[in-house]
């Protein structure tokens, strides 16, 4: 109750606008890999086409919780509701699944450079937004 009754700083709201964007980012990215035709799989280069047919249903799983949760829990941030830090952790559960998945188990695309950096990148905002939720909702 206590969240409900602090008021909202434009930092607070230009914060949570930002993360929401992002996450719903992400879900368009997740949409987007779960719907590819053949037709358009046959398009990737090769390296691709390999890992999203090894990829196990975890994997996908996880990255459906990663951002469905992530985009809902910036939502109820935006909103100032406690059930964004529960929703904002599931997020970086799933981010950390991904990335386990990603670093160590998959063997299909070489994890370096612009990838390398944009899943780390990945992981640290989710980090974030797990603290920052934590800080401004307690």
């Amino acid at each position: 109750m206590e969240n409900q009754s602090k008021k909202a700083t434009i930092t607070f709201k230009i914060i949570a606008i930002v993360a929401l964007i992002w996450n719903l980012i992400g879900v368009y990215a997740y949409l987007s890999q779960v719907y590819l035709t053949t037709e358009e799989k046959a398009l990737l280069p090769k390296e691709s086409q390999d890992f999203y047919a090894h990829a196990p249903s975890w994997y996908t799983g996880a990255f459906a919780i990663a951002v469905f949760a992530g985009a809902f829990g910036c939502l109820f941030l935006l909103l100032r509701k406690s059930v964004a830090k529960t929703l904002l952790l599931l997020s970086f559960i799933g981010v950390l699944t991904q990335s386990v998945y990603n670093f160590f188990i998959q063997t299909d695309m070489p994890i370096s450079g612009a990838a390398l950096g944009g899943s780390i990148f990945i992981i640290l905002v989710s980090v974030f937004l797990v603290w920052y939720s934590r800080k401004e909702l307690s």
